[in-house]
């Protein structure tokens, strides 16, 4: 027998960890299914008419507990509609918010003044190879009518949003018709 062998050396650990008890092997017995529940008491399994569980072992871990919630400090409230806030703060936050609306309203047009431009009401000017390569060009067609498409459902979007802060959309010069 080759006492340096791999095999040997595992077999010399589990002797040892048997020896020394910190192996702790324990017999499973029945084990119950109540529905989503688990249980190996068999007075509670037949009162209940759970089934018994066939086969292999079963592995249950256990989930962790829940926190109490933590009391909310009074600006996370504020934000939460547990307290009314400052009417100034408020209009100050609504014209900010109007403020980035419409800005992100221009942006929107003028994306979309770029992709009809090069949209060219469906006809634009091949290039390169799409001369000679047909499907290429009609590719390139069908993804600028869907950038067109993308451009005016965002304009769409930001001038409802809009209206729902109490602006009317065409504010900011619209050039998006």
């Amino acid at each position: 027998m080759l006492l340096n062998s791999p095999f040997h050396t595992i077999r010399l650990l589990a002797l040892a960890a048997l020896a020394s008890g910190s192996v702790q092997v324990q017999a499973q017995g029945s084990i119950y299914r109540c529905g989503n529940e688990y249980t190996n008491d068999a007075q509670v399994a037949k009162s209940k008419g759970c089934t018994l569980m066939q086969g292999g072992n079963i592995t249950i871990v256990e989930g962790t507990k829940v926190a109490p919630a933590a009391r909310a400090t009074p600006a996370a409230s504020s934000r939460n509609g547990g307290e009314r806030v400052d009417s100034s703060a408020q209009r100050a936050r609504d014209s900010d918010a109007r403020a980035i609306l419409q800005a992100e309203l221009r942006k929107a047009e003028e994306r979309l003044a770029q992709a009809r431009k090069e949209y060219a009401n469906g006809e634009p000017e091949k290039q390169g190879i799409e001369s000679r390569n047909y499907q290429r060009y009609l590719d390139r067609v069908a993804e600028l009518k869907a950038a067109v498409a993308r451009a005016e459902s965002d304009v769409a979007s930001i001038q409802r949003e809009l209206s729902r802060v109490g602006v009317s959309p065409n504010a900011s010069g619209s050039a998006a018709k």
